[in-house]
């Protein structure tokens, strides 16, 4: 049996704020978000834009690291999803 790559990924909304999700698909777990069919959280706070995502091997870290964002302070989460954002350009 073959692991699956998991994404932790980074949501900017439009009030602002930062959504951390983990998934196998970004691309499609982000149309959710948009179209009002992903988290509760981003149903009433919608989603602006993708800032950025980064690969794990399993479930199991990809929940960690999503644990561990989760907990930083606001100024925290908003550093490290530039990092993010650095890492998606080209």
């Amino acid at each position: 049996m073959t692991s699956k790559t998991w994404f932790l990924y980074i949501i900017e909304c439009t009030d602002g704020s930062l959504y951390t999700g983990i998934t196998v698909d970004v691309e499609a777990r982000y149309a959710a978000h948009c179209n009002g069919t992903g988290a509760r959280y981003t149903r009433s706070h919608p989603p602006a834009r993708l800032v950025g995502f980064e690969t794990h091997p399993d479930r199991s870290s990809a929940s960690k690291a999503e644990y561990r964002i989760k907990r930083l302070s606001s100024v925290e989460k908003r550093r490290y999803a530039a990092l993010l954002a650095t890492k998606q350009k080209p």
